[in-house]
């Protein structure tokens, strides 16, 4: 199948799939006239990428998140203790998420929203402590 129809099976652009191809991460196969084919087993790489980029996963881990699906050797531990770093990633995230929202809240209660110029968001962007 041609690009177009993989990117509709998969939910992926064109372009995404393209650098996708580019990295290594999907290896259709070439029509004699250059054109790329994508196999079913291409589409379902593609539906994998997408699936495991929708839960955050890096490049270089959905790189590593393939070989182990295709690895029938693999130990779910080692799977296991990949999503377990990304759940320990996304609740440091979340937790970076909250501080910064108490911040700007903090400092958008504290703003007397009127027309003049003392804001103690632009102060304290500017590094100024106004007391």
């Amino acid at each position: 199948m041609n690009i177009g129809e993989a990117a509709k099976q998969s939910e992926l652009p064109p372009k995404t799939i393209r650098f996708y191809e580019e990295i290594d991460l999907v290896k259709p196969s070439r029509l004699g006239n250059g054109y790329r084919d994508y196999s079913p087993s291409d589409v379902h790489t593609l539906r994998f990428l997408q699936r495991s980029r929708s839960l955050g996963f890096t490049i270089e881990e959905c790189r590593l998140l393939l070989s182990l699906y295709a690895d029938d050797r693999r130990a779910s531990a080692d799977v296991k203790a990949l999503a377990n770093q990304k759940v320990a990633e996304i609740d440091r995230k979340i937790k970076e998420l909250r501080s910064l929202r108490k911040t700007l809240s903090t400092l958008a209660e504290n703003c007397h929203g009127n027309d003049k110029p003392d804001c103690p968001i632009i102060d304290d962007l500017a590094g100024e402590h106004r007391q």
